[in-house]
């Protein structure tokens, strides 16, 4: 299918994707599970959840190899790539703001729709990598090998031990004192990457000096608590009102108690309605700065399993 691997797409802590053809001639995505990823269970959770998902909006299995310690996934092809290739790209962002607003909008129904399901699909690795681009820059949510399913009466989910990328994990995860992990955890990461996508830039840089440059969603914060405008570069004003909408949109996802986050039915109402119509909420309290930044520091790279 790849022609002994000749055009390699992205890496990632998963493994490697490469480009290829089926006999039939459609264009797929080959992922290579790195081997410290093809112990079995990230590959049996990623059938077991987009195996039984048969949706527009997601990424499509179209199939899957297994030989010995080797395990591939074969998907459909996204031209587009990886979201996190046009918001942190130095090069002219081919998103213009309303674009990126669709893009956020989409992403927040397709979240809608996994939580909706007879049986909850908890996705808990909700990052800009994640986030796959077709050839109209529609977005398709991918890569479910740390995803859960449960059942939708059930509010609280057993966890042995935390999941996701650092700078998008839910507090819940680490913190336990603050409640119980939920659908709320993949709520929490969608603001942290809502942030992302407007400022284009990363929120947490563990290497400034100054807390305002740490976390940017705080400074945002304080911004708006002091009835500053936020300048956005090359903006027109409508482009403004959006962008606001989306960083209000942020604060309300990433309060650091799951009780005073929004579910994701709420996220996509407040997305589609007026900019004035929201308020802003309550300023999201950090845990511990040093711990986590030096957290941060030590797993930049890493994703819990």
């Amino acid at each position: 299918m790849t022609k002994g691997f000749r055009e390699r797409l992205g890496k990632g802590g998963f493994g490697i994707v490469f480009k290829g053809t089926l006999r039939s001639g459609r264009l797929v995505a080959v992922k290579i599970l790195s081997q410290s990823k093809a112990n079995g269970q990230d590959f049996i959770n990623e059938i077991a959840t987009i195996g039984r998902i048969h949706h527009v909006n997601i990424v499509q299995l179209i199939g899957f190899c297994v030989h010995g310690s080797k395990h591939d996934f074969i998907y459909e092809f996204m031209p587009n790539g990886s979201l996190n290739n046009h918001i942190f790209s130095s090069e002219a962002n081919i998103l213009k703001y309303e674009k990126t607003y669709d893009i956020a909008l989409g992403v927040a129904c397709k979240i809608e729709y996994l939580h909706g399901c007879d049986m909850q699909i908890l996705h808990f690795d909700i990052k800009p990598h994640n986030i796959l681009l077709d050839e109209n820059l529609k977005p398709k949510v991918s890569d479910f090998g740390l995803a859960k399913l449960y059942l939708v009466e059930d509010s609280i989910v057993p966890l042995t031990h935390a999941r996701g990328t650092f700078g998008y994990m839910a507090p819940e995860m680490l913190y336990k004192n603050i409640g119980g992990v939920s659908y709320k955890a993949d709520v929490y990461s969608f603001g942290m990457l809502l942030m992302e996508m407007v400022s284009r830039r990363k929120n947490l840089n563990a290497s400034a000096e100054h807390l305002s440059q740490i976390y940017f969603h705080t400074w945002i914060y304080d911004q708006f608590h002091n009835e500053k405008n936020i300048e956005i570069q090359d903006a027109t004003e409508d482009e403004r009102k959006i962008c606001k909408k989306m960083m209000i949109v942020a604060l309300w996802c990433i309060q650091m108690k799951p009780t005073d986050c929004p579910s994701m039915n709420k996220v996509v109402k407040m997305l589609e309605g007026d900019v004035e119509c929201l308020q802003v909420p309550l300023k999201p309290l950090q845990p511990s700065l040093k711990r986590e930044i030096k957290g941060d520091r030590d797993n930049s790279n890493q994703a819990s399993s």
